[in-house]
């Protein structure tokens, strides 16, 4: 939190004020303050700190206990663990499926073939009885012109006996044949029913193969948004704990120490005041009729009064001036007696060190 310190120092001003009027306006000397705050709650285990001391911006100073929340990354960290061990196992199971898959594809293949393997004989069969049928109408065609010799007496009856003989014996083949085409037919349609069998049952597997893989995908999406909500978390643990860590967020000089190490720190609970002392402002007062010879980045001579009839005389540039009047502090003089009204300008100095929050001082424009 941040703030303009306004303190006035009444005596200094009186003394001031009986001297000669050589001057054009008074005010007293302040910094930008800022007010540090605990961001968290707990035991205050360090504030190396000392009023009067310098220090630097965004730099370690102190810290609060860290314990459990500590206790608490380590917890998430081991979930985090657990779960990628989890995940880890999902993918050996998801693996091991595509591997039995994969088995039950070659498997498939091997039936399909079996399949093929009976076709091939049946067509080997049929391949046969048609050659069987065409040697017996050759032999018919023999035994019609052997028997028109022997009417002729041009060939012996014992020829067309032994055609006789063999057309028997492959009317005997033909028929053994197509008896085992049929059986085999009778046994390869079982086989194929058996083989269709085996075919869905290996496609069931398949499923439920692709069923698991998908269950375990959901799990691993499951997985995914547990470790999620654990990194989010992590993350409000790990700015706890950044925030547990006690810094100045400018470079300045402690003011105030309001805290203790071994107190008990809540959020918003301060610890210490800060300022940037290596430039301070007079903030000073001047009436309505003296704003047409100021302007902003003007130099004037700043006399600081030190009481006692020390002064020290310093350089400064206006850095602001308000855009509405006010009354007079009771506590400022202006030029004109008179003035009701006058307007706050602050004018910046750089302290040398000798420059202290609510010294009074006075300006001379040039």
């Amino acid at each position: 939190m941040k703030k303009i310190i306004f303190i006035m120092s009444i005596a200094a001003i009186a003394t001031a004020c009986s001297n000669d009027n050589d001057w054009d306006a008074t005010g007293t000397f302040e910094a930008t303050e800022v007010v540090v705050s605990a961001k968290g709650s707990g035991e205050i285990k360090s504030l190396n700190i000392e009023e009067g001391q310098e220090v630097e911006a965004n730099t370690q100073l102190g810290y609060l206990d860290m314990t459990q929340l500590e206790i608490q990354k380590a917890q998430f960290d081991a979930n985090q663990l657990n779960l990628d061990a989890t995940k880890a196992g999902l993918d050996a199971n998801k693996a091991q499926l595509d591997a039995s898959k994969k088995q039950m594809n070659s498997n498939k293949e091997q039936i399909g073939a079996n399949q093929m393997s009976n076709v091939d004989r049946s067509l080997d069969l049929e391949k046969q009885v048609a050659s069987i049928k065409q040697q017996i109408i050759n032999l018919q065609k023999e035994k019609a012109r052997f028997s028109n010799m022997v009417k002729d007496n041009a060939a012996a009856p014992k020829q067309v006996d032994d055609i006789n003989y063999q057309i028997l014996v492959l009317e005997k083949q033909l028929g053994a044949t197509q008896e085992q085409i049929a059986s085999n037919n009778k046994s390869f349609n079982s086989q194929n029913k058996g083989f269709d069998a085996q075919k869905k049952g290996v496609d069931a597997q398949i499923e439920g193969f692709d069923a698991q893989k998908r269950g375990i995908d959901a799990q691993k999406r499951g997985i995914d948004a547990q470790k999620q909500g654990i990194d989010a978390q992590k993350a409000l643990v790990d700015n706890q704990m950044q925030n547990s860590i006690i810094v100045s967020p400018v470079k300045g000089t402690i003011l105030t120490k309001y805290a203790q190490q071994g107190e008990f720190a809540t959020t918003g609970k301060p610890l210490f005041k800060v300022a940037d002392m290596s430039t301070v402002y007079l903030r000073a007062y001047f009436t309505s009729d003296q704003l047409a010879d100021i302007k902003i980045g003007q130099q004037v001579k700043i006399i600081a009064d030190f009481g006692g009839g020390k002064t020290r005389e310093y350089t400064g540039k206006i850095s602001w001036i308000s855009s509405e009047s006010e009354f007079t502090p009771k506590s400022i003089q202006t030029k004109d007696t008179r003035a009701n009204l006058v307007y706050a300008v602050k004018i910046a100095v750089r302290n040398d060190g000798y420059l202290k929050l609510g010294l009074s001082g006075n300006v001379k424009l040039k």
